[in-house]
């Protein structure tokens, strides 16, 4: 601790350099060329690179502003003009703060940032003594250090240490590494999305409500003039609406999933908004994140059994083992220990309880569904569906997609939350209109089409995360690109669960109070 240290040697004995051989070189020339980077950490925090970027590019060098921006991590090295060089030389700046302590104790000194100066410095250039101790060249007369993938090659690892006091406390040492983004952005693409989704949702809820008001009229006229008339639209199909679908355990256990993401991401993201999972604990995110997914299995449970019964479903233990599959896959163990007992335990509860209650009966006989219009086929409304809710989060998508793939760090979750009560909102607004449309057109088969059409938006991020791909990343091995589109795969099948059970309930919550709106014979 606060220790000076000017050129260390590393990884040499007896004053000789480091060989490397011809398939080492090879290694880390291709390591180079693919952009790899290192991570260090010193006192829990991670190595940092200082990039300093000037935003007044037009005018003089003396009116200039550095922008200064940190890097997790640092470059393995650089390629120029064809020709490869490896980073061998480290300087570490450590920053500590000084804690204020009485008279008679020692100062305590806290580590409150970690940079690093990465440098190539050929072996001509580097003079080294046997006490592992070595001289730096001069200004910048020194050649970087190359790697030559055809052959051996010989180099000195060095590193040197300076410390820095800083006025920097304890408490404020992250400040630097979760600042990096540019807020305004993030304001930008809030408010957008805020004026369009609410604009929106304004104009289809009046459209939707004088509609419904005017049909709940015309529905509700004396005997006479009701006689009068002939029945259409959703009205007609009352006798059918709460039949039960096909395969109704299985739509049944993927919204139990659904419930069971839903309350985890809600949890997650707004304890993360309150500053509760810290940085500087790794993987409390992750941790936190398979606890309550884990235990959310009570309520994904209890609301999948309780609506696999209104579907007239009878055998719910089979029910129960279909709802935490996911989890089964990835965390084996704790599903059979923790998951599965707390998802047939809510299961049990909720199939033990009282169905919904839906307003109107269901037909003996099923009604025919008339020939539907091109718009309402399956493909078109989830293409339709999806555009609103992807709108609203495409930006914050972009940071989400940095700081998994580009090195970024991520930790703006106030803005995260108010981006996914926008998601919902969303979500709940078009799955009522497309299922209003649907009942309009005497389909009443809406329980499978709503789940598939409300998670719509899952389409776009398969497509938005392709162009990103395609577009942002240098990625061209076939492990790194089977990496990559796993984890996505995984990103879409859980957010079309998750906007599916969201768009379902809100749907499910319209349909029962329209049809307890109206008088039915």
């Amino acid at each position: 601790m606060n220790s000076e240290k000017k050129c260390e040697v590393l990884c040499s004995q007896s004053n000789k350099p480091v060989t490397l051989t011809v398939e080492q070189s090879r290694l880390v020339a291709e390591r180079i060329t693919e952009d790899y980077y290192v991570h260090l950490i010193a006192d829990n925090l991670p190595v940092a690179t200082r990039l300093e970027l000037y935003s007044n590019r037009d005018s003089d060098d003396k009116k200039k502003e550095k922008d200064v921006q940190f890097e997790h991590g640092y470059r393995l090295g650089f390629t120029d003009v064809n020709k490869i060089y490896l980073h061998n030389h480290l300087s570490f700046i450590l920053y500590y703060h000084r804690e204020d302590m009485e008279e008679d104790q020692e100062h305590t000194y806290r580590v409150v940032r970690f940079e690093v100066i990465p440098q190539s410095i050929r072996l001509e250039d580097l003079k080294a003594d046997e006490k592992s101790s070595c001289t730096l060249p001069e200004g910048t007369n020194s050649s970087p250090q190359e790697i030559d993938p055809t052959k051996e090659n010989q180099l000195y690892f060095t590193y040197s240490v300076h410390w820095e006091e800083s006025d920097i406390k304890w408490a404020s040492r992250w400040d630097t590494y979760l600042t990096m983004s540019d807020v305004q952005i993030h304001w930008f693409s809030i408010i957008n999305s805020v004026v369009v989704v609410f604009f929106l949702s304004g104009i289809l809820s009046m459209i939707i409500i004088r509609t419904l008001r005017k049909d709940i009229a015309n529905y509700n006229k004396e005997d006479d003039i009701e006689d009068t008339m002939e029945e259409s639209g959703w009205k007609l199909v009352h006798g059918d609406v709460f039949r039960p679908p096909q395969y109704p355990m299985i739509l049944s256990s993927l919204l139990g999933s659904g419930i069971q993401l839903f309350c985890m991401i809600l949890i997650v993201i707004f304890v993360a908004m309150l500053g509760m999972l810290s940085p500087s604990s790794r993987g409390a995110l992750m941790t936190t994140a398979c606890f309550l997914f884990m235990f959310m299995g009570v309520f994904g449970g209890f609301s999948a059994g309780r609506l696999y019964r209104t579907l007239k479903g009878h055998r719910w233990k089979k029910g129960a083992f279909c709802v935490p599959f996911p989890t089964m896959v990835a965390l084996l163990c704790m599903w059979f220990g923790i998951s599965l007992p707390l998802v047939y335990l809510g299961y049990y509860f909720g199939f033990r309880k009282q169905p919904y209650d839906n307003p109107v009966r269901t037909n003996q006989i099923p009604r025919q569904i008339p020939e539907q219009r091109w718009y309402m086929n399956r493909f078109v409304g989830i293409l339709m569906a999806g555009i609103l809710p992807f709108g609203a989060m495409f930006i914050e998508l972009f940071f989400i997609f940095s700081a998994i793939w580009e090195n970024q760090f991520y930790y703006l979750f106030g803005f995260l939350f108010l981006v996914f009560i926008i998601l919902v909102v969303s979500c709940s607004q078009i799955s009522i209109v497309m299922v209003y449309f649907q009942l309009c057109a005497e389909d009443y088969r809406w329980w499978w089409r709503n789940f598939l059409v409300s998670g719509g938006s899952a389409f776009y991020v398969l497509v938005y995360a392709i162009f990103y791909f395609v577009n942002k990343l240098d990625i061209v091995e076939f492990i790194p690109s089977l990496l990559y589109f796993g984890y996505t795969a995984l990103m879409v099948l859980s957010f079309w669960l998750l906007t599916g059970t969201i768009g379902f309930y809100a749907a499910y919550m319209f349909v029962r109070k329209i049809y307890a709106a109206v008088k039915i014979d």
